[in-house]
């Protein structure tokens, strides 16, 4: 499936047994023999890794005992590990469609980051929104996704060039796909797949609000703050 490109998955868990062995069905096979799948795990209690370990499969490799208590360190971490020419980053809730791997590496012959579309569902797998993109307001460009985010992490894949680029994360990020995104936007082309290549699964225990939460005003522009100063410094040092 990897066309010659090599992947990584990377997963960031913490306590996701109701979904891991799930989302890990929808991507296994996709997978060649060559490719990986990293799972850094954030101090699980529940069930997590007994379910990962059940897969019984060499090409996903496990980093537990991890206190980041954080899930951008966490993938951040994930990212370090990964060996691949292609890396996706994962949730540990969501569900693949069967084409979004080969899909992405299309793509990645002329761009250096990938996002595809997604539909929103609920914990039911009831659709919330059709079109993530939609939704969102998702676009290219650097001013628009200073504003509003579109670079949603479960849905984007990188080549080694932005994930050179991209580490190690600045210290007082908000989120990490985000930074990823705009690091993209600075260094790299992008491309946006409108078609929605996986269920992304809003539920009362996701890591991150997107689409149901708001942060407060003086947060939001602290982020915004810390990240434009961070992109300057990357475009000063290259």
């Amino acid at each position: 499936m990897s066309d010659n490109l090599s992947v990584s998955i990377c997963i960031a868990t913490f306590n996701g047994a109701h979904f891991v062995k799930r989302q890990l069905g929808s991507i296994i096979p996709q997978l060649s023999a060559s490719d990986e799948i990293i799972i850094s795990d954030d101090s699980s209690t529940d069930d997590t890794l007994r379910i990962i370990s059940a897969f019984n499969d060499n090409r996903i490799k496990v980093f537990a005992g991890n206190k980041f208590k954080n899930p951008a360190r966490n993938f951040e971490f994930a990212l370090q590990q990964a060996n691949g020419d292609v890396i996706f980053l994962c949730d540990q809730d969501d569900i693949w469609f069967d084409t979004k791997v080969a899909e992405h590496l299309k793509m990645h012959a002329k761009h250096d980051l990938v996002i595809s579309n997604a539909i929103v569902v609920d914990a039911d797998l009831e659709i919330m929104h059709s079109s993530f993109f939609k939704a969102r307001g998702s676009n290219s460009g650097i001013v628009h996704n200073i504003i509003r985010n579109s670079y949603i992490g479960c849905c984007i894949s990188i080549n080694r060039k932005v994930l050179t680029y991209a580490l190690p994360f600045p210290k007082g990020l908000h989120m990490h796909d985000w930074w990823i995104g705009l690091v993209a936007e600075v260094k790299g082309s992008v491309s946006f797949i409108q078609t929605p290549l996986m269920y992304y699964i809003r539920h009362n225990t996701n890591a991150s609000g997107t689409l149901t939460t708001t942060l407060p005003l003086k947060n939001q522009i602290k982020n915004r703050l810390n990240l434009i100063y961070n992109l300057i410094k990357l475009k000063i040092k290259s």
